[in-house]
């Protein structure tokens, strides 16, 4: 298999245009977060398949179009791009040196509700999201714990996070499927929607990204860069 590697804030994946199953992807991503699959691509618009490490899909990841906006953008040169995962399209803006702008989409929180005794708020960002305010250094027990909760039969992405000053988010994330990770795009806007829906920095262990809201419509920035 070849692919190519990049990074997105700590979040590491890896991009192909080959055909993939499942079971090559669990061949593959020994020190990676994910595979993107592109499957389909034309100037400004390439259609992908995200792979978590233990096999299956995710329906979207923030950090994972970012990367596949910035890999087409310099195979074309286009300036913005869409990018297609299933029915969902997200539209990419180029900036300055690695950064990205992102249209993410609807975000729809929910009532906070209690589950495994914590208090849990819902969001689909396309995805699901269980956030927690709290200290994220209990991440490690909490994210397991939500993650295969009976309350997310299909399983659910988990952030605990916590306000560190005005428009300023820590938080630490544990995707479906991949367990705890350095970052996580679509985890960015679930935990600046949950807490406030005010423009944010999330401040993950891999480094910040940064959230704006258009009504209920939230727009990511962060780098997205191969690594060599």
């Amino acid at each position: 298999m070849q692919f190519s590697r990049w990074d997105a804030q700590g979040n590491v994946y890896l991009l192909t245009e080959q055909d993939l199953t499942a079971d090559d992807v669990r061949a593959s991503v020994a020190d990676a977060d994910g595979v993107l699959q592109v499957t389909a691509r034309g100037e400004d618009w390439a259609e992908i398949v995200i792979w978590n490490p233990d096999g299956s899909t995710a329906e979207l990841s923030g950090n994972g179009t970012r990367i596949a906006a910035r890999w087409l953008a310099r195979e074309t040169g286009a300036p913005v791009v869409r990018i297609r995962v299933g029915p969902r399209e997200v539209v990419a803006r180029m900036l300055d040196g690695d950064e990205v702008e992102q249209d993410m989409g609807e975000v729809e929180v929910y009532e906070r509700e209690r589950v495994a005794d914590l208090d849990v708020t819902a969001v689909s960002v396309g995805n699901p999201h269980a956030v927690v305010e709290g200290d994220p250094a209990d991440l490690p027990l909490i994210g397991p714990l939500l993650e295969t909760h009976p309350r997310y039969p299909s399983r659910t992405n988990v952030q605990v996070a916590r306000r560190v000053g005005p428009g300023e988010i820590e938080a630490r994330v544990w995707e479906r499927g991949a367990g705890e990770t350095a970052s996580s795009g679509t985890s960015a806007v679930a935990v600046a929607a949950a807490l406030g829906k005010e423009d944010t920095v999330v401040q993950f262990p891999g480094g910040p990204l940064r959230v704006r809201f258009e009504g209920n419509r939230a727009f990511l920035t962060g780098p997205a860069r191969p690594v060599d």
